[in-house]
């Protein structure tokens, strides 16, 4: 049981800061419209053969779809997270009502001792 919170609840960290890393660069890519993806494009950082390479743009690759594909994939990432982030606080729940700490973990131990068979199966919460 101590296994199932300690990681569920190191889970559940993360998830929140990466649902809040993604939110972040989302809000700043939609509010700049794009231009802070390719800041350093035109930067002298870059290799002077990777620049010279490119004739048309100074970006090492092509930026025409650079803002439609970001989002396209940071959109159902924050969405993904987000659902990571609600079952790992879930299953951080349920170690603790296992463990006897909690809002329902009376009421849960009271019905797995009264339980007699599959017509008195416990509930996970109150």
């Amino acid at each position: 049981h101590w296994t199932l919170l300690s990681v569920s609840l190191l889970n559940l960290l993360l998830s929140t800061a990466c649902s809040v890393g993604l939110a972040l660069a989302i809000a700043l890519t939609i509010h700049g419209r794009g231009r802070h993806l390719v800041v350093g494009c035109n930067s002298s950082a870059l290799p002077a053969d990777t620049r010279a390479a490119i004739v048309t743009n100074d970006c090492p690759f092509n930026t025409t779809r650079i803002y439609d594909t970001a989002l396209a994939l940071w959109i159902p990432s924050l969405a993904l997270v987000v659902a990571e982030a609600v079952l790992s606080g879930r299953c951080c729940l349920v170690a603790l009502i296992l463990r006897g700490i909690g809002p329902c973990a009376r009421s849960y131990s009271k019905e797995q001792v009264g339980a007699t068979g599959l017509t008195g199966c416990p509930r996970l919460c109150c």
